[in-house]
């Protein structure tokens, strides 16, 4: 008959306080991100589909919230401000990290850059996730390397055919406000070639007329954060 080890309450109690801590201590690292789209449905329906994706233990340590504002591209940078102010209320603590999302398309050159610069001095700072010329562009890079400026028409016509050469059909129709590319993305091209192929096209460009940067996209910056996010997470499991 094994023996019964009676454990002392008060290492008991220790090991209570030190669970309770290690709990606080965690909830403490937890991230706050805000995304805020300029476009209503297409990046919101990608980046809410991408949120619910990750690993479930992950939205514990990341919150993240995205807001697609229908603004323009000039007053994207407020807006994402005055969102800030709004989520920092409504969680009682401050967002670590904000993020713009939002297009070239047929905005003025000017008031492009002029968002980006604007966003990049703010205190605190408003990052930019920017495609010249369209959110399209970084679907197109789960395929292969484009680097050759076209339109949003162009680039909905590139994606049909990506996924119909992958996929053996000839009948895909995009549609821009789907709420499954990012599952089709995902199913049929890859994330990793998407990220290499708009690191690849960012190096191609050293000045600071970003409306100038056809084609580009910074999209990569924010989805390499958020897959961080999910790898440190997987990483304190292990412990």
């Amino acid at each position: 008959m094994a023996n019964i080890i009676k454990i002392d309450n008060a290492v008991l109690k220790r090991r209570a306080r030190a669970e309770k801590k290690r709990k606080v201590e965690f909830k403490s690292k937890r991230k706050f991100y805000l995304i805020v789209c300029e476009g209503e449905k297409t990046e919101p329906n990608y980046f809410g589909s991408l949120k619910t994706s990750l690993p479930k233990g992950v939205l514990e340590l990341t919150n993240i919230d995205i807001d697609g504002t229908g603004k323009n591209t000039l007053s994207i940078i407020e807006e994402a401000k005055k969102l800030r102010n709004k989520y920092e209320e409504k969680y009682l603590r401050k967002i670590d990290k904000v993020w713009a999302v939002f297009d070239k398309d047929s905005f003025p050159a000017r008031n492009f850059n002029n968002a980006i610069n604007k966003g990049e001095n703010s205190r605190p700072k408003v990052n930019c996730a920017w495609t010249n010329e369209a959110f399209e562009l970084w679907y197109l890079l789960h395929f292969n390397y484009y680097n050759t400026g076209i339109s949003r028409q162009q680039y909905q016509k590139l994606i049909e055919k990506e996924i119909n050469k992958v996929t053996n059909r000839t009948d895909f129709k995009y549609e821009k406000n789907s709420k499954e590319m990012f599952s089709i993305l995902n199913r049929y091209g890859s994330q990793e070639n998407a990220i290499k192929n708009a690191d690849k096209l960012e190096n191609l460009y050293f000045d600071r007329s970003f409306s100038n940067h056809n084609p580009c996209t910074k999209v990569h910056k924010l989805i390499n954060e958020l897959n961080e996010l999910s790898e440190k997470y997987a990483a304190q499991q292990q412990v």
